[in-house]
């Protein structure tokens, strides 16, 4: 009798029906960056700035330590990267396919929703004198004080879009949700206090936020922009995280839901057919000294080994 192997699900094998089952998603993916394009073209709102406003937003206008280009590489890319090897080494295409498009959810449906608030408060930014008088001169209007700005177009517009963080929220989106993935991978609560694994688990969290805290030390930002955009993004990842993964706790928390749903479809056709099937993983289920590593354990799995139904 032919044999299924089970954790064998290569981009090959499953690739173009995983992308199939998922098309609108990707539709819908698309939709949301085309939207969020748009929201950076539209003018914000411009909040009144009055002459006695301005000793809060005279702080020095200075460049970025995390560049714009750089956010994507961080939040996006760099989870990426750590989504492939996983891959390559268990060849699971619904845990590489899930993380990238939970990571693209998690990123988009938070930049839509940061690049929609800041247009609807137009919050100057902390350096917002020196964007609108660059020269140093200040232009107020008589009646109602409020500012004449004449500076670069462009560079007012950036100045009234400091509530909340863009990079922070965008950091703590894609960061967040890789901290999400970690604690899942790594068994980080599975009640045998290995600290190790909580280090892991946090380290992406501490990246973010150090993205956070460069942009009130760039001036660009206020402090409250900086904690409601890692608030945003985190509480975001969050809800990704969970419609693609089981919660970390889980039995069933080191693979998507769908992997477990093609589990249990393919073990009903196999006793449909009376075809034996069995699990590609030879390794022991238990970790040696308290050792991190990645496990194909499940009470789904367990319960095919042993011949019932899931």
């Amino acid at each position: 009798m032919p044999d299924i192997q089970l954790g064998c699900h290569t981009i090959q094998s499953h690739g173009t029906k995983l992308a199939r089952v998922h098309m609108y998603d990707w539709i819908i993916l698309l939709c949301l960056a085309v939207l969020d394009g748009l929201l950076n073209i539209i003018e914000p709102f411009h909040r009144f700035v009055g002459r006695e406003m301005m000793t809060d937003l005279s702080y020095p206008l200075k460049g970025n330590t995390i560049p714009f280009w750089a956010v994507p590489l961080i939040a996006i890319v760099l989870p990426w990267v750590i989504f492939g090897v996983i891959y390559f080494k268990k060849k699971n295409v619904y845990d590489l396919h899930h993380g990238i498009l939970g990571i693209l959810y998690s990123v988009l449906i938070t930049a839509v929703i940061t690049d929609a608030i800041k247009d609807g408060v137009g919050r100057p930014r902390p350096d917002f004198f020196w964007r609108c008088f660059p020269d140093g001169k200040p232009n107020y209007d008589n009646i109602t004080t409020d500012v004449i700005c004449h500076g670069e177009k462009s560079v007012i517009k950036e100045g009234h879009k400091s509530f909340p963080s863009g990079h922070s929220s965008w950091s703590f989106a894609g960061l967040g949700f890789l901290a999400w993935y970690l604690a899942g991978k790594l068994k980080a609560f599975d009640r045998k206090g290995h600290i190790a694994k909580l280090c892991l688990v946090f380290l992406p969290l501490l990246v973010a936020s150090l993205v956070a805290v460069s942009r009130v030390d760039d001036y660009w930002h206020h402090w409250q922009d900086v904690f409601a955009g890692g608030i945003l993004g985190l509480t975001v990842a969050s809800f990704c995280y969970l419609q693609f993964f089981p919660f970390p706790f889980d039995n069933d928390a080191l693979w998507p839901h769908a992997y477990f749903q093609q589990l249990a479809e393919t073990h009903s056709d196999g006793n449909a057919n009376s075809i034996n099937i069995r699990p590609t993983e030879s390794e022991d289920e238990q970790e040696d000294h308290g050792g991190i590593a990645l496990r194909d354990t499940s009470p789904i799995l367990e319960s095919m080994e042993s011949g019932r139904r899931p």
